[in-house]
């Protein structure tokens, strides 16, 4: 699976959200053993002290859990998921939101276009 990182920016956080990406969309699903740090780096072309810092603050932010005979897994705490998904959502909406702002829409003119919004 490809990782589109962006080299003006600090990797790990990016590799942070490409990981909780893949938990909040279920390619990794809950309970699910992860890649090693070792495959996840070599997977993103990234070095490995980076990988193992991202998957570090995953572990503190409680979505991925250590146990010492199976490695790492994806939380099973299905809200916790839930939730993450949600603030990554809301993450967006309000870049968006921001900048459809910044180039002069009103609110209601932002609702028209998401509501005619064709993908």
């Amino acid at each position: 699976m490809a990782w589109s990182l962006d080299e003006g920016l600090p990797i790990y956080p990016q590799l942070m959200d490409e990981i909780r990406r893949r938990i909040v969309t279920e390619v990794y699903k809950a309970g699910d053993r992860i890649p090693s740090v070792r495959e996840l780096a070599a997977e993103a072309e990234v070095n490995a002290n980076t990988m193992q810092k991202a998957l570090s603050e995953l572990e503190r932010e409680e979505l991925l859990v250590t146990m010492r005979s199976t490695g790492r897994t994806v939380t099973e705490n299905v809200e916790k998921i839930k939730g993450t998904k949600k603030t990554m959502a809301e993450r967006e909406i309000s870049r968006c939101m921001t900048y459809m702002k910044e180039l002069g829409y009103s609110i209601e003119e932002i609702q028209s276009l998401i509501a005619n919004y064709r993908d």
